[in-house]
């Protein structure tokens, strides 16, 4: 078991709601980015700074989880990637990718990226709220006490 978290947009909340369960679940955490990311002195939290480049980050978490891990990202290709390998999968406010949707969200993302590549504003995501946090922190909890 082992929590893999796409690094680069996670917000600082989510981080620090992560670094939290590990430390009282002790299970390991690797915050992966192409930055360095800040982790607290901690045996079973580390940061993997990967080369920068389109989707880089994304592939080393797809190579390195296994089946019965989590990853925390806002990236669905990402989510849909390691549900394929059996990988558990959330989002950053707390929603939980599922094997029997991952494919009409990962559609749907599609054609809203068609939809703004022809030049329409469709608005941008709702900040991070305090029930996005709340969220998060439950969502996370299910999983540490399912696994």
């Amino acid at each position: 078991m082992h929590i893999w978290v796409d690094a680069d947009a996670c917000p600082v909340v989510v981080r620090e709601i992560i670094y939290k369960a590990s430390q009282r679940t002790l299970v390991p955490v690797t915050m992966v980015a192409n930055q360095h990311i800040p982790v607290p002195p901690n045996q079973h939290i580390n940061s993997l700074r990967v080369s920068s480049g389109f989707d880089v980050a994304d592939d080393e978490i797809v190579v390195r989880c296994q089946p019965g891990d989590l990853v925390v990202t806002n990236d669905i290709p990402l989510a849909a990637e390691v549900i394929e390998k059996n990988v558990a999968a959330i989002s950053f406010k707390g929603n939980a990718y599922e094997k029997d949707t991952i494919k009409a969200t990962l559609t749907m993302r599609d054609f809203m990226d068609t939809i703004r590549a022809s030049g329409e504003h469709t608005g941008g995501p709702k900040a991070f709220s305090a029930k996005d946090k709340m969220n998060f922190a439950n969502q996370l909890d299910r999983w540490l006490a399912s696994s």
